[in-house]
């Protein structure tokens, strides 16, 4: 009986965890939204200008190397590989163009899994 107490305990310290967590993303994106000149919708149609017939899977707005930028992974219909964009939130410069296979993809993927449970611990 006890130790049902305490694994209960634990999920729902980590469901609030997660949900603080969650929360204090959102607020950090909206921080940044409001830093930016550029918005998503002009960042995406820019990012898509440089990869023809390209959809956009992903896009976040984030810091890099001191840099406010729109990160967006677009997909093409020929291939399973992503090509990521970055387009300077301030001034709308491309700023990098990088292909990532499948593979690439899944590696940062689990990365950024890892580190999001590493951040609940």
């Amino acid at each position: 009986m006890k130790s049902n107490l305490a694994i209960c305990s634990a999920l729902i310290a980590g469901l609030l965890i997660g949900c603080t967590t969650e929360k204090h993303k959102h607020e950090s994106q909206a921080k940044l939204e409001a830093e930016a000149k550029i918005s998503r919708a002009e960042a995406e149609k820019l990012a898509l200008s440089k990869v023809p017939g390209g959809t956009v899977k992903e896009g976040e707005l984030e810091k890099e190397k001191g840099k406010l930028i729109w990160s967006f992974d677009v997909t093409t219909p020929e291939t399973k590989d992503i090509t990521e964009v970055h387009v300077d939130a301030i001034t709308g410069a491309i700023v990098a163009i990088e292909k990532e296979t499948a593979a690439d993809e899944a590696k940062e993927k689990k990365k950024e899994k890892d580190e999001k449970e590493d951040e609940k611990k």
